[in-house]
């Protein structure tokens, strides 16, 4: 995505000006109010946005933002109420005779907006941007006041903008043309919890006015520290940019180029970034054949195959002398070959310890076992290697193993079946054999994330969208309270009765008031002793990509500060599938999803 980083000005007279005075100062785009007349034959002098010929319709819709008039819709004086709608709607109107598909902005400064919401549901063209502020204004009249008292200031502080953000959401209906503008102010900063909160929100972009600038020692225009942490976070989750500043500031291309060189520090530029907030349905390598083009994406991990070499060097050392090195053999199975990138961890772990290993790799995709036996031939032709195109639960050994090792693992640990994977291969398994990997944790906790949200309810029209779990590259979410383990499963599991069937209630603490979304579900896997994986974003392996999270969709519900959150998670099983089941039960009791695997199930 490009980011936008735009100029924003009231008292122009003249559009193209200012949009030319935009350009040569290293904006992309301008932001300016409307100012229609009740009488099209005249309009205003001051709104510099007459006639339509000024620019041309491309230049409307991709280099204007029009802020609306500042007026009270939801007045309670009936009279000013009627007067403002008018006004709004004459606004409304001759922002979409110019633009078929752009942008106004609207501000809110209180908790009642129901015409104003009204209004936005009437209107469908374009984009609409809920310009908020981050702090309640009137904490900034303090400054200029000695008569305020501790509980004026005090009561003000407990107004949050943020709800008023979140009603007129509930009111449009979770519209995904609805999206936040927030405006940063210079006389509060936001706490670290507020900017997080946000974070989850359909952010825009954010305002910054020109006052937060500061010279610093080589006369340059820069932000303190804490102003780039927090506007950082914003940039980071894709938020644009918009500078507010007076038409006679002559810092405005410093503000810029300082801005620009902020986006690139802290923007990621990453090959992942087309997969941001992107819902995907996950691999059923079980009974899907993968094709190559994913292989080749799980191999370019750059943590993970050296992470799983590192499990087979201690397990080789723990389990072979070096007095044995010479004659001792041990018989690995890798189980699930596909293009070569375990097996090829083994033998690197092979010759680092100076072990014999005999490896058996079992793969039931026969246009993986091609790409396999070319690599037998052309770089492993010298190795103890033998390939057997069997799904390894069918399979029946020559020899038993020392080691299994898999990556059957998916994003919510089991939900690739790993368990009925190695419960089935566990006759190939010396009685002391060990797997690698020998335990998988999942872990859910509740989430906030508009942007989520919006992407499951456009899937609604053509499936059960919110009876499915996705795997997605989780960017504007709010987690609302840490993850907590879930599931657990060992290997080998000698169990004389295998159960693979879980159950499991969760309490959350919710720490500021916000939105309830869905769950977000991760794991983390111990491959041998201490060596292990996790996206656990509290204990995340740096740098591993393999495996993005899963997010499990609920109905929005707001929950409120110090309220518990109670998560029901099942994990069932039939003859012909695994499925999960979720359920919110406090604060509300809400429905139960994906009964019976109704949307989303693993087919065995």
């Amino acid at each position: 995505m490009n980011y936008y980083v735009c100029l924003h000005q009231e008292g122009i007279a003249s559009i193209a000006k200012l949009i030319q005075k935009a350009h040569t100062n290293n904006y992309n785009v301008v932001a300016t109010s409307i100012n229609a007349n009740m009488l099209p034959m005249d309009p205003f002098e001051t709104d510099p946005t007459y006639p339509a010929i000024a620019l041309s319709a491309l230049e409307w819709n991709s280099k204007v933002i029009f802020e609306l008039s500042d007026v009270e819709v939801d007045s309670p004086n009936p009279n000013l109420r009627e007067y403002s709608k008018a006004a709004l709607l004459r606004d409304i109107t001759w922002a979409e005779h110019l633009q078929n598909n752009g942008s106004v902005m609207v501000r809110i400064r209180g908790p009642t907006n129901d015409n104003l919401a009204e209004i936005i549901q009437s209107r469908t063209k374009g984009n609409w941007f809920i310009h908020v502020p981050i702090t309640n204004p009137e904490l900034a009249t303090f400054e200029h006041r000695t008569d305020a008292t501790e509980s004026e200031i005090e009561k003000a502080q407990q107004v949050d903008p943020w709800s008023w953000w979140n009603d007129l959401r509930f009111a449009v209906k979770h519209n995904a043309k609805v999206k936040v503008v927030l405006e940063l102010t210079d006389s509060d900063r936001p706490s670290r919890e507020t900017v997080r909160r946000w974070i989850g929100e359909p952010i825009e972009a954010i305002i910054i006015p020109s006052s937060l600038f500061v010279l610093n020692r080589s006369n340059f225009y820069v932000l303190h520290k804490e102003w780039q942490t927090i506007i950082g976070h914003f940039i980071s989750v894709r938020a644009n940019i918009i500078i507010s500043t007076k038409p006679n500031d002559k810092a405005i291309s410093q503000y810029a180029d300082y801005m620009k060189k902020l986006i690139n520090d802290n923007c990621d530029t990453h090959t992942l970034n087309n997969y941001e907030n992107m819902l995907e349905i996950p691999l059923q390598p079980l009974c899907d054949n993968l094709d190559s083009y994913t292989y080749e994406i799980f191999e370019t991990d750059p943590v993970k195959y050296k992470v799983y070499q590192d499990a087979v060097q201690q397990v080789l050392l723990d389990r072979v002398s070096e007095e044995e090195s010479k004659r001792k053999l041990t018989v690995i199975m890798v189980l699930g070959g596909g293009r070569g990138p375990l097996a090829r961890a083994v033998f690197n772990a092979a010759e680092i310890t100076k072990r014999k290993v005999r490896v058996y790799i079992i793969e039931k995709n026969p246009s993986a076992i091609r790409t396999l036996s070319n690599m037998v031939k052309t770089l492993w032709s010298k190795k103890d290697v033998h390939i057997f195109s069997k799904d390894m639960r069918d399979f029946s050994p020559p020899e038993l193993a020392d080691v299994l090792v898999s990556e059957l693992l998916g994003s919510f640990g089991d939900n690739e079946l790993s368990p009925e994977c190695l419960d089935g291969a566990l006759k190939l398994l010396k009685t002391d054999g060990i797997s690698i990997p020998c335990k998988s944790t999942s872990y859910i906790n509740p989430i906030m994330s508009a942007v989520l949200h919006s992407n499951v309810f456009q899937l609604t029209s053509t499936v059960s969208a919110f009876n499915c779990g996705y795997v997605v590259l989780l960017k504007n979410i709010y987690h609302i309270d840490n993850p907590q383990a879930l599931f657990e499963f060992t290997h080998p599991n000698r169990s004389t009765t295998i159960d693979n069937t879980r159950h499991k209630q969760l309490s959350f603490k919710v720490q500021k008031d916000c939105v309830l979304h869905g769950i977000g579900g991760y794991f983390d896997t111990v491959l041998y002793k201490n060596i292990s994986l996790s996206i656990n974003p509290l204990t995340h392996t740096p740098g591993m990509f393999s495996w993005f999270p899963m997010f499990f969709p609920t109905q929005p519900q707001t929950v409120k500060a110090g309220e518990t959150i109670s998560i029901e998670f099942w994990r069932c099983v039939d003859p012909e599938k695994v499925w999960y089941e979720w359920q919110i039960t406090e604060p509300a009791d809400a429905e139960r999803h994906n009964v019976g695997g109704m949307g989303y199930n693993m087919r065995l």
